[in-house]
């Protein structure tokens, strides 16, 4: 018999997984160099959190308005059904620069540039005892290990996974990494596989969108023979330049590349987001 509609069964919407909320503490703040810092932070929901099989994994931090009162314990993603939108807490997206499940330990590094921005300042000011809330994660990179060799590319903002890629590699890997920072001063030590080649190049006062050092160090560095393996990620414009290099020149599969747009230059985090679904934040 066909059902009329008054006795069509009800559509039940799937269940939204939820995701997972994490309140800890500032144990201790480490200044890698003048424009990087790193917060480790600590505390017993550290045991709950599931990592990714990624080198790439990150995390979604939640700052609070500190002008705007919250319920205690805050549930960032309960006020979001009892408070205006514009007291929900801002979100910023961080790689997890390493996980320590035995000391229940996280590190994040944090990009400083004076007092712009939200993030960067906070993570400068942060003591020991100051609140963290995080959700996540997520990530989905980690390096193909039947490549032949493997290639990393990026700014600051990518320094954190590629480092944690690197030194995730077995003893014989063997690639070229390419960091660019502000200046030499901003090199940092990271573990890597001895037949890994690391170059640091440098802006030395030139602004992201103007710079084309890590292009160039790309362009003109050597290419070994057989399939590669690669990771460029950084600011986004930077990374369109990229992609042309690696897919219109170097005839590079899609599934040999991990490219992403980390971050717009003169973009906030919340401008940037909503233009991925515009042209203009389109990388692939």
């Amino acid at each position: 018999m066909t059902s009329t509609p008054s006795e069509a069964p009800a559509v039940v919407a799937p269940a939204v997984k939820p995701r997972k909320q994490f309140t800890l503490r500032v144990i201790r703040s480490e200044q890698l160099s003048p424009h990087m810092v790193r917060i480790v932070a600590g505390g017993p929901e550290l045991a709950n959190f599931e990592p990714k099989d990624a080198t790439d994994m990150y995390v979604k931090i939640h700052f609070l308005h500190p002008e705007v009162e919250y319920a205690e314990p805050v549930d960032v993603f309960a006020l979001r059904e009892t408070m205006p939108r514009e007291h929900w807490p801002v979100t910023r997206t961080y790689t997890v620069r390493w996980l320590c499940a035995v000391s229940q330990e996280i590190a994040i590094d944090f990009v400083i540039h004076g007092s712009a921005g939200l993030a960067g300042p906070w993570a400068a000011a942060a003591k020991p005892g100051d609140r963290i809330i995080f959700s996540g994660p997520g990530g989905a990179y980690k390096p193909n290990l039947d490549a032949d060799w493997h290639l990393f590319a990026g700014d600051e903002a990518a320094l954190p996974a590629i480092a944690a890629a690197l030194e995730s590699l077995p003893a014989a890997a063997v690639g070229h990494a390419y960091l660019e920072v502000e200046t030499a001063a901003d090199i940092q030590p990271i573990g890597k596989p001895d037949g890994v080649e690391l170059t640091w190049v440098f802006r030395n006062g030139t602004t992201p969108d103007a710079s084309t050092a890590l292009l160039d160090a790309v362009a003109n560095g050597p290419w070994p023979e057989g399939t590669v393996c690669a990771f460029v990620h950084g600011e986004r414009e930077y990374m369109k330049a990229m992609r042309d290099l690696l897919f219109k020149q170097r005839g590079l599969e899609r599934s040999q590349v991990s490219l992403s747009g980390y971050w717009a230059y003169g973009r906030t985090e919340d401008f940037f987001q909503a233009e991925k679904r515009e042209p203009i934040g389109k990388i692939l």
